[in-house]
């Protein structure tokens, strides 16, 4: 039960990171209705059994069984995860295709809460765009567009921090003409 309530805890805190991060920028219903498929029984009782505390557990249960249900679940229902943005080109392929602006805000403040729980008191505005160049998302299938995007919010939050970081997205993807 112990394990049930600090993965209650921590996901719950980290949604509301996520919203204090979207309320900032504008995105509202997203910051409200982030993740809330984390509470699905297919996410949180794999989030329950391969709880850490200091990392997803999706990472131990794809350690444990060679894939995680629980990501692969969580992805395909949240628009945040660029993974969610694929679809067949005219030559049945799988491609990645672009992100809607406002879904790519929603997944920066997703980076920023995620390395906030996990990395706790060292946690700073560096901190998601380090997390993204060494996890291995640099070689995923992205589209180029969203990547451009990704990347250059991320670099100028190390660089500028959160108050001008979230000015340029409240600009750029939410409030854009």
């Amino acid at each position: 039960m112990d394990k049930a309530w600090r993965h209650f805890k921590t996901i719950t805190y980290h949604k509301y990171l996520v919203a204090q991060g979207c309320f900032r920028v504008g995105l509202y219903r997203q910051g409200i209705f982030h993740d809330m498929s984390k509470y699905s029984p297919t996410e949180f009782l794999a989030g329950v059994k391969y709880y850490q505390g200091n990392r997803s557990p999706n990472n131990a249960q794809r350690e444990d069984i060679g894939y995680s249900a629980a990501w692969m679940h969580h992805q395909g229902r949240n628009k945040h995860h660029y993974e969610y943005w694929h679809d067949y080109d005219k030559q049945h392929n799988i491609v990645p295709v672009p992100m809607p602006d406002k879904y790519i805000a929603e997944m920066i403040m997703d980076r920023i809460a995620a390395c906030k729980v996990y990395q706790g008191k060292k946690y700073t505005d560096a901190a998601p765009y380090a997390y993204y160049s060494k996890g291995g998302a640099l070689n995923q299938p992205m589209h180029d567009d969203t990547r451009a995007v990704l990347e250059r919010m991320l670099k100028m939050l190390a660089k500028e921090g959160e108050k001008k970081t979230f000015a340029r997205i409240r600009r750029e993807l939410v409030k854009k003409k």
